[in-house]
């Protein structure tokens, strides 16, 4: 493997200059805005403990916790009593019908989330839950179910048995953050880890209507990083998320935890760093970086890994706390963004403390590659107040929106070349604990904008699970 080498002068700095290469909207074309449509209640007393700064039920990296369908509405979570839940609403309504499934969380671990998936071939809802490099718990619909919601009973009788494996293939004993996507044929993709933080390796399984399938493994855990301060032979890719485009590219941003803490300034911080992306045209199974070359083959000898060139997009080293898993979107034309955070360097430029300092210090910026293929970066002027995630849309128009933690929201037109950040919601009366979680599906059915909170609460007392709904602009 050829080391790394780093898309000189490919980005701006963390202040955007006013014009960028970004493509010009039509005049006609409106940019970002919000308009509070409703908020349902999910329950009155969802599970609540703070584990990892985070909850169980609105992790921002389970893909999907909240999802559109065929006109209808699907959530997940666990409840008081640690039972795994799944509900379903008319798109819009005010009313869910929930089923209870015979699962109970097993573990205050907030990593342990549920995951959603549909698998169109089908019609089959999919559900991955309760896990953190461990065994995982499965269970799935009964097909057509989601062809035809208005027609079929919502009981947990359409649900089949809760499983340890996927119908009977089984992965690894160390999975964790299960994210489904869904390919432009209709199959159904699981993105999981296998292994540990600082030491895993992404890897993919396919369903195809009848039969689940392991892709394999397609990142390394091996190869040297050097920093300033010292090295490291073992590591993990972290995912901010995996997203096919209108013509079935799978897209994917990533940064690198290293396992070995000598590569940070302060044993305090997080050995995260860079911000690298891949893509693929062949269903995840071949991998390639910013330029096309091949770096890695899904289940084969050679995998993506540090150590490849052409994979960092946004340089940084590990003294600034980079969150891992934060967000990504693509597109109507194509092109892959992303929302990254750290804390800037004009804040010093060593974390000792990673939740405190970005709590204190940090910022998140908008990533994009334009129709030339060069880098843009832009920072987002809003404090995050958080050390937790934001998650990213983009409306019809191509305009961007960040969601922050406790609720915020800022928008900034394409028509700008995203420049003109702005907050268009306040979070004010949600008392929303922290991150959230998008409804990625329904901003492409409806052109709404629903997300996932739970109000803040303390120790282990039970709070409500909300979902709350925005018109974006027509």
């Amino acid at each position: 493997m050829r080391r790394r080498t780093l898309l000189a002068g490919a980005l701006l700095g963390a202040a955007a200059s006013p014009v960028l290469a970004a493509g010009t909207a039509r005049a006609a074309d409106p940019g970002p805005s919000v308009t509070k449509k409703a908020t349902t209640r999910l329950d009155a007393t969802a599970v609540f403990f703070v584990s990892y700064d985070g909850l169980v039920n609105n992790n921002s990296f389970q893909k999907k916790g909240l999802l559109t369908y065929k006109g209808y509405q699907y959530a997940a979570w666990y409840t008081s009593t640690k039972n795994a839940v799944v509900a379903r609403r008319v798109l819009g309504g005010s009313t869910w019908s929930t089923v209870t499934l015979s699962h109970q969380l097993k573990a205050s671990d907030s990593h342990n989330v549920i995951s959603m998936g549909v698998s169109k071939v089908d019609g089959r809802l999919h559900l991955n839950m309760d896990s953190h490099s461990d065994g995982f718990f499965y269970v799935k619909s009964t097909a057509g179910l989601l062809d035809n919601p208005a027609t079929t009973s919502w009981t947990s009788s359409v649900f089949g048995a809760v499983q340890t494996t996927l119908d009977g293939l089984a992965l690894t004993t160390q999975f964790t953050y299960p994210q489904f996507v869904a390919t432009p044929e209709g199959r159904l993709q699981l993105s999981y880890r296998v292994g540990i933080s600082g030491n895993g390796r992404n890897a993919l399984a396919e369903y195809d209507g009848s039969t689940w399938t392991n892709l394999g493994e397609w990142s390394s855990s091996t190869g040297t990083y050097t920093s300033e301060h010292g090295s490291s032979t073992v590591r993990n890719m972290y995912l901010h998320g995996i997203d096919y485009d209108v013509d079935g590219r799978l897209h994917s941003f990533f940064t690198w935890r290293e396992q070995n803490g000598a590569v940070m300034c302060s044993s305090g911080g997080i050995t995260n760093h860079d911000t690298g992306y891949v893509y693929s045209d062949d269903r995840g199974r071949t991998w390639r970086n910013n330029a096309g070359t091949a770096v890695g083959t899904t289940g084969g000898s050679d995998k993506v890994a540090v150590t490849d060139s052409g994979l960092v997009v946004d340089a940084l080293n590990p003294d600034h706390s980079l969150m891992n898993q934060e967000s990504q979107a693509v597109d109507s034309t194509g092109l892959p963004h992303a929302i990254i955070s750290y804390v800037p360097g004009r804040f010093g430029q060593c974390t000792t403390d990673y939740v405190s300092d970005r709590t204190a210090g940090g910022r998140a910026f908008h990533v994009r590659r334009n129709s030339a293929g060069t880098w843009r970066k832009t920072e987002i002027p809003v404090v995050l107040g958080s050390s937790q995630r934001t998650k990213l849309i983009l409306d019809k128009y191509d305009n961007a929106y960040a969601i922050f933690p406790f609720g915020r929201i800022a928008g900034a037109s394409k028509a700008s070349g995203y420049t003109d950040w702005t907050v268009l919601f306040d979070g004010s009366g949600l008392n929303a604990f922290g991150e959230v979680v998008i409804d990625e599906l329904r901003v492409k059915a409806d052109n709404v904008l629903s997300f996932m909170y739970q109000e803040k609460s303390s120790g282990t007392t039970p709070s409500a699970l909300h979902v709350i709904d925005f018109a974006l602009p027509a």
